[in-house]
């Protein structure tokens, strides 16, 4: 549980609440990302428990304004058809991986414990800014390699890194559109070049701890 800081490219200082779930038995962190001055909240990833972020967002007096995927694979999805029944937010995920919505089988939702995600209601494409009134918004940074849609969501002091990027690994590039050489060049030409005291916010739990940084990654990571 965390609120930070956002160094605005300005050099001003905006406050961002930024609260992290270990949800699902897949260990993924989902996220709630807040403005505490528009009170306006994006939930990262709700792949489960969504009537425990929407009852946080309450209490911390923020109303959920849109749902983002990081990617289209099940064990990030699955719970976005709870989290849109609870809170009417639109559905944003990249444009490469927004066809998977419609062509995993429910079955394998199921099988995970969640539902089959609604169709996206927008996509989104590298350079985006979703923005949370403020003076917050997230810059999305499309990084393929784990899925072709992959994308990680920066704002200046953090940097959400769904399946890309984790504390201590990187995301498998096994599955159908995963690629190895682009995985990493997303990770080097992309990722360590943000500032390293960058907060680096991963998707699941993985590593030794629940955050690190960029230049912890950049120094340390094994696989890098």
């Amino acid at each position: 549980m965390t609120v930070g800081v956002e160094r605005s490219t300005k050099g001003e200082f905006v406050e961002a609440i930024v609260r992290q779930y270990l949800v699902s038995n897949m260990m993924v962190f989902a996220y709630l990302v807040g403005s505490p001055r528009s009170c306006q909240a994006v939930v990262i990833d709700p792949a489960a428990e969504a009537e425990r972020i929407v009852e946080e967002a309450r209490r911390l007096g923020l109303r959920i304004v849109q749902i983002v995927n990081t990617h289209g694979h099940v064990d990030h999805v699955m719970g976005n058809w709870e989290m849109k029944r609870l809170t009417g937010a639109p559905i944003a995920i990249h444009e490469a991986d927004a066809p998977w919505m419609a062509q995993q089988s429910p079955s394998l939702f199921h099988m995970f414990g969640g539902k089959p995600s609604p169709p996206p209601d927008m996509v989104l494409r590298d350079g985006d800014r979703i923005d949370l009134g403020g003076g917050l918004s997230l810059e999305v940074m499309h990084t393929p390699g784990h899925s072709p849609g992959s994308v990680c969501l920066y704002m200046p002091g953090a940097v959400f890194t769904g399946d890309t990027l984790f504390v201590g690994g990187v995301g498998r590039t096994d599955l159908p559109g995963g690629s190895w050489p682009t995985l990493l060049n997303s990770i080097h030409k992309r990722l360590f070049v943000l500032p390293g005291d960058t907060v680096v916010y991963p998707g699941h739990h993985y590593g030794p701890s629940k955050t690190s940084t960029i230049s912890i990654e950049r120094d340390t990571n094994p696989y890098l």
